[in-house]
């Protein structure tokens, strides 16, 4: 694990764009189509608003989330929602995104019905992931019902997932997320960075986030 610190957050949010532009143009120098997992929230969305205008081959890059809360596109807690606003938009608009949402559909069962979508583009090119002081990423939140299934070795691509108090949500399995070439762990605070170190030395299904970051790059600033 690679610990940068920044000076302050929009030194942050310029330097993870453009490494993630890097990232994206070394895959793409083979022929395939090149793939990209992000979460939602405010904390990537000034990273979107920069990397939106990459100038790079944004036709052959999948885009798809970490995690999604079981709502459809126009729900105001939509991660996707929140990906056509900020990312999806002036060049990388001609990017292909990978919807979870099925309509009608339980969150479980639409898991298992998209987790086959989501193997078309494992193992990922880049990920990029945030951290809460829960020590939680993408969905993978601590006591949540399906977080064993979504951290065991033989996890589906795609599981549905249950934390206390909140709404259904579908998260990449841990293996899937550790699997990635290039990883990026954006978190911002003392309080964050704090929680990062005890991650460290705590068993997984209390701090999911050591499941997925080994090799990752870890991004901070105040």
């Amino acid at each position: 694990m690679k610990f940068k610190e920044y000076p302050d957050r929009e030194m942050l949010v310029v330097d993870v764009a453009q490494q993630i532009v890097t990232d994206l143009n070394m895959a793409l120098v083979g022929p395939d189509r090149v793939s990209i997992a992000v979460p939602g929230g405010t904390t990537p969305a000034p990273i979107f608003d920069v990397l939106c205008a990459a100038d790079l081959d944004w036709a052959r890059v999948d885009v798809l989330l970490t995690d999604e809360r079981w709502v459809p596109a126009d729900h105001a807690r939509s991660n996707a929602g929140l990906l056509y606003r900020h990312l999806l938009m002036d060049r990388a608009a001609d990017a292909h995104f990978v919807p979870y949402y099925v309509d009608g559909k339980e969150a479980k069962e639409g898991a298992a019905q998209t987790s086959g979508l989501v193997e078309q583009h494992v193992p990922l090119d880049v990920v990029v992931l945030g951290m809460g002081a829960d020590m939680h990423t993408a969905s993978l939140f601590p006591g949540a019902l399906g977080l064993s299934d979504a951290m065991a070795a033989d996890a589906p691509h795609l599981c549905a997932v249950q934390a206390e108090g909140q709404e259904p949500r579908v998260t990449l399995s841990a293996p899937v997320l550790n699997s990635a070439v290039q990883k990026h762990l954006v978190i911002f605070g003392d309080d964050k960075r704090a929680a990062l170190e005890a991650a460290m030395d705590a068993p997984p299904e209390d701090a999911p986030i050591s499941a997925v970051v080994q090799g990752a790059t870890v991004h901070w600033a105040a």
